[in-house]
């Protein structure tokens, strides 16, 4: 565009037309309007300094508190969230400390005598326990007693011989073994455990007592007795098993007894269950030997004592609210094809567990029994008795316990 364009465009309105003068009136108008928004501008300016002048304010005094007052509320808001912390510790304490009360659990023991699963090689044999087995099988001998044992919840017996195949029979005056499917009459009389620990558990050698811990425990059945104890679980009760020989040391196996019983409780026995090997055979009263011993027993632990050997019955006592069975004569025996004396009984106990501890309760019943159920022989069927002669054990029992 050259200069003479330009000068036309200036006094033009861009169409070609030339453009109007304004008056004096409009250009004074306009000048207001112009004046005016420059001082809306300028009040507006200020608000917005005062504005942040104040937020300046604002944020120095809030710095202020923060490095004055603010450490004091800092504090206490501190000492507050550690006692909230202290206050949810203690309830989660005491919510660990008071466990879930959980239902009381009773548990029925049965415990019984001498059995002689065998015979010694000197006995006839075709009056021995070996010929029955032949001719009857497994589940006759403890036919009778099997309702009693099924019902409980642990069945004790005292295993009076070996299971072997040895031939290494010992120097004395009665060694019995028998093979080891004779594990059967056990089993199939519903018996769970087993006391090893008496004088008849290697008479055929130490092959003899560990071929028989193979064999019982291969069927299912819980062995214990001299340094071998065991804590089994009964329907979630832990019963701790302990099986001491008296015969040959005396009170010289205290010590091992004490330790045995404290070896169970510190694997979770809940309930402790001594099983002794001693006293005076055919002899109806504990000798001081076996009192001494069974007072021992419940003063480091135990909560029942049982006792073989004797072949006969003795008395039971309660010593310290705990109870002491001092004999419980022979049971499935075939040791004598005919004793004189074929009175035994099965002895039972209830233990309750309530919120993990044992209630001294006190709940036994005494089964007089015979070990054989006919009269004139022994035909190692033990039987529990009825009527007279079930009085007649009865009281018997009673009078080998007045005293004690």
């Amino acid at each position: 565009m050259n200069k003479g364009e330009e000068q036309r465009r200036r006094s033009t309105d861009g169409t070609g037309a030339p453009r109007r003068r304004m008056s004096r009136a409009e250009r004074r108008r306009l000048e207001m309007q112009r004046r005016r928004r420059k001082r809306r501008i300028l009040i507006a300016a200020m608000i917005g300094a005062l504005i942040c002048i104040g937020l300046i304010i604002a944020g120095i005094a809030a710095l202020a508190r923060h490095f004055s007052g603010g450490g004091a509320e800092r504090e206490n808001e501190a000492r507050q969230q550690a006692q909230d912390l202290t206050i949810a510790g203690e309830t989660e304490e005491e919510q660990e400390a008071e466990p879930e009360q959980q239902p009381p659990v009773s548990i029925t023991i049965s415990a019984a005598g001498d059995c002689t699963l065998g015979t010694d090689s000197s006995f006839n044999q075709s009056t021995s326990l070996n010929a029955y087995y032949n001719s009857n099988g497994a589940a006759y001998f403890l036919q009778n007693v099997k309702p009693i044992f099924e019902a409980d919840d642990l069945t004790i017996v005292n295993m009076e011989g070996t299971l072997t195949e040895s031939d290494s029979r010992q120097d004395k005056t009665f060694a019995f073994k028998g093979p080891g499917e004779f594990t059967q009459i056990l089993t199939s009389g519903s018996v769970e455990t087993a006391n090893l620990a008496n004088n008849h558990s290697r008479d055929y050698g130490e092959q003899s007592y560990t071929d028989t811990i193979n064999y019982m425990e291969a069927a299912g059945i819980t062995t214990f007795g001299y340094d071998r104890t065991a804590v089994v679980d009964v329907n979630g009760v832990k019963v701790g098993l302990v099986g001491t020989y008296e015969l040959a040391d005396g009170m010289g196996c205290e010590a091992g007894m004490i330790e045995n019983i404290k070896k169970v409780e510190s694997e979770g026995a809940q309930v402790v269950i001594v099983s002794f090997h001693w006293g005076m055979e055919r002899e109806n009263y504990p000798n001081d030997n076996q009192k001494n011993l069974a007072h021992s027993a419940i003063d480091n632990g135990a909560d029942l004592v049982l006792g073989h050997h004797p072949h006969v019955l003795q008395g039971i006592e309660k010593y310290k609210g705990k109870n002491i069975v001092y004999s419980l004569g022979n049971f499935c025996f075939g040791g004598n094809s005919n004793p004189s004396d074929k009175d035994t009984m099965i002895f039972q106990q209830t233990f309750t567990i309530e919120n993990g501890q044992l209630v001294e309760d006190d709940v036994t019943n005494i089964i007089p029994c015979s070990v054989s159920s006919v009269s004139g022989y022994n035909n190692y069927q033990p039987t529990p008795l009825e009527g007279s002669e079930k009085d007649r054990v009865m009281q018997k029992i009673e009078e080998f316990s007045s005293g004690l």
